[in-house]
């Protein structure tokens, strides 16, 4: 539920709210073709050694003239490098993308994570997924969904994504 809470707050406060938007920005800032950062999230997924690697995140950005500039990795750098400047021009709401770590410099930052109990994220994921016929198939796909959530966290920033130390505040969707 955090992209829904996430607009929620964002439109209760007036301020522009962002998530797969940044992906654009980043194609748009990069000249790297958009459909690069779609694929990039598939890519790690199917990756084996991703749960097990870390390449935490220092800003850097691989320029054009390198082998690896539509890495992965640089797609991820484009993304915190369009993070950080719309948290420098604008208040607003950016959800994922370890947005919580990019920032974590940024002396206005609100770090928040969402989550449920799994009843809960079930009966929410049958809402809005709709291509499951049972309720295993759809608790499958959603622990799918978070350890791939988790391991790209960790990934970039070397610590754990369900970790309330992370956070400034921890929000129970399901009430």
């Amino acid at each position: 539920g955090g992209k829904t809470v996430g607009k929620m707050l964002a439109d209760e406060l007036g301020i522009p709210f962002y998530n797969d938007e940044i992906l654009q920005m980043a194609s748009d800032e990069s000249g790297i073709r958009i459909e690069l950062f779609n694929q990039a999230d598939e890519k790690l997924r199917n990756n084996p050694l991703f749960a097990s690697q870390t390449r935490i995140y220092n800003g850097g950005l691989i320029t054009p003239d390198k082998g690896d500039f539509v890495s992965p990795d640089n797609l991820f750098n484009y993304q915190a490098k369009v993070i950080k400047e719309l948290a420098e021009k604008e208040s607003c709401v950016i959800v994922g993308r370890c947005a919580d770590f990019v920032l974590k410099d940024h002396p206005d930052v609100t770090r928040i994570y969402v989550y449920a109990d799994e009843q809960f994220c079930l009966e929410r994921s049958k809402e809005f997924l709709g291509m499951f016929d049972d309720d295993k198939e759809v608790l499958e796909h959603i622990e799918k969904t978070d350890k791939f959530r988790g391991d790209y966290y960790k990934y970039y920033t070397g610590k754990n994504w369900d970790d309330a130390r992370n956070y400034d505040l921890c929000l129970n969707s399901g009430v």
